[in-house]
């Protein structure tokens, strides 16, 4: 049986759910490296939402610190728009000057691992997370374009330094792989406490969407494939019709049933959630009844909004398949070369791709 915690919360009283948080879920930190790793999709700013809230990881590290770790790290390896800065992403968000010092840049010292060979044979990880006796993982609630959601097992994927992260996009060719790819990631380390910031989510086209929601809560559990069923089951959706849930059960790395997930605390369906298009009438599955549905995924191709688009050019210099080029002041995509990663709307500062 499996525990997920849900407290109510702003920015301004979430410590209290952090106290909580610690105490539902105790873990014996005193003379340990803890790695404290919140959600930073890139440079932005707190009031997007986009990344874990500057206020929960204040609140986490100084819960830590009461309790007299060796060592605390904080960091994160961004998305594609903001591969080598970082430190820039950090700075931007707020997030730097919550860590209080702790931060390390989690890209300079990956090590090779043994990985998935139908992938990769090894992949680089952080050298920070797999040397942590402790891993806290902070993610956001969101939307994500390509697994519906983001969120516990999501957050792990960061844990990649670099353009790797685009080339497992890129290797695994499809949405139904890349939901495996994800696991597959998340079981390289997983973390033993999970803290979400649902104080401010996000619904539609995350995880970059200006669609915001108050949502006013803090999620806590030591099983990540818990949580996501419980934030899958607020936002309207049927876990068992995510694929990267499955593929976690069935590695043995947790339950999303609901008979074995205790909730301490109340929880409810958001009414009217906005899932990603064309999500709407059904989502990503691996079993037949929603094979349409992932078909209609893979058949989605980015299109700029011209009044948005600044023709910066960064989509195209980060699309892992080198799909996109500029045409005369906006970018084009070459929809038989395109693989769906949706990279280019993760990356674009102005949120102007959108996927049709």
């Amino acid at each position: 049986m499996h525990r997920v915690m849900i407290r109510p919360a702003s920015y301004d009283n979430c410590r209290d759910a952090v106290e909580q948080a610690f105490a539902t879920f105790p873990r014996e930190i005193a003379g340990k490296k803890v790695l404290i790793k919140p959600n930073v999709l890139r440079a932005s700013t707190a009031e997007d939402h986009i990344v874990t809230h500057p206020s929960v990881l204040r609140a986490v590290v100084e819960k830590v610190e009461k309790l007299s770790p060796a060592q605390i790290v904080v960091g994160d390896n961004p998305g594609v728009f903001s591969y080598g800065d970082n430190e820039k992403s950090f700075e931007k968000t707020g997030l730097m000057a919550a860590a209080k010092g702790y931060y390390r840049n989690l890209g300079n010292a990956p090590r090779n691992v043994a990985f998935n060979p139908d992938y990769l044979p090894t992949v680089g990880v952080s050298e920070e997370i797999l040397e942590a006796d402790i891993v806290i993982s902070l993610p956001k609630f969101k939307t994500h374009g390509l697994t519906v959601l983001t969120g516990a097992i999501k957050n792990s994927y960061g844990i990649l330094p670099g353009a790797q992260k685009a080339r497992l996009h890129q290797l695994a060719g499809s949405p139904a792989r890349f939901h495996d790819v994800i696991v597959e990631v998340f079981r390289l380390r997983i973390p033993d406490l999970f803290i979400m910031d649902a104080v401010v989510g996000m619904e539609g086209s995350g995880p970059a969407s200006p669609e915001l929601r108050d949502i006013g809560l803090i999620l806590a559990a030591d099983n990540g494939v818990a949580l996501d069923s419980v934030v899958a089951r607020m936002m309207g959706v049927d876990p068992v019709s995510l694929r990267f849930l499955q593929k976690a059960r069935a590695m043995g790395l947790g339950d999303f049933e609901e008979q074995m997930v205790e909730i301490d605390g109340e929880m409810s369906i958001l009414p009217d959630f906005k899932l990603p298009p064309p999500l709407d009438a059904g989502v990503i599955a691996g079993n037949p009844r929603n094979q349409e549905i992932l078909l209609s995924r893979t058949l989605l191709r980015p299109q700029a909004d011209p009044e948005l688009c600044t023709a910066c050019g960064a989509c195209i210099d980060h699309c892992p398949v080198s799909a996109l080029s500029m045409g005369e002041d906006l970018p084009l995509v070459d929809a038989d070369v395109c693989i769906t990663c949706f990279c280019c709307q993760e990356i674009c500062p102005e949120k102007a791709m959108t996927l049709k």
